[in-house]
């Protein structure tokens, strides 16, 4: 079983977290800018087996995909290219960047500190992969 790559995509930076091997838990990775995304992917699945990626996309509260999907869509079209034996999961990511600020202030992070946007971004990645990790998960105990 591979790990699951977690995207906040991001037009300056892209927040990445990753499961455990056993894809129980989410943990932040690092942020990187947008032009060693690529880089440091092919890097890291050298060392580490990865199954699929999980992208944060935005989606507006009536559910519908946001104004800047004009963004990400080529992202995950250049994603799906790169890499096309990977399968890519599309993750609402409402509300990720206040939860990340959120957890910080709860994990007792200085303020200095949490203005560092690439904590959040990482940070944001790993919640959105946590919450496609814990709804895979409940969709299978219901069918149990």
């Amino acid at each position: 079983m591979g790990r699951i790559i977690g995207v906040d995509y991001g037009l300056k930076r892209i927040g990445l977290a990753v499961t455990d091997p056993f894809q129980i838990f989410a943990s932040p990775l690092i942020t990187v800018n947008q032009e060693e995304f690529y880089k440091y992917i092919n890097d890291y699945m050298k060392k580490n087996e990865v199954e699929a990626f999980v992208i944060g996309y935005p989606v507006q509260m009536n559910n519908k995909p946001s104004e800047s999907v004009i963004y990400i869509n080529p992202f995950i079209k250049k994603l799906e290219k790169t890499f096309p034996e990977k399968q890519i999961y599309l993750a609402d990511e409402r509300f990720t960047s206040q939860m990340a600020l959120r957890t910080m202030i709860e994990g007792g992070v200085k303020k200095k500190d949490r203005q560092d946007k690439s904590m959040v971004d990482k940070i944001s990645a790993s919640i959105i992969l946590q919450s496609f990790l814990d709804k895979r998960s409940n969709k299978k105990e219901n069918k149990e």
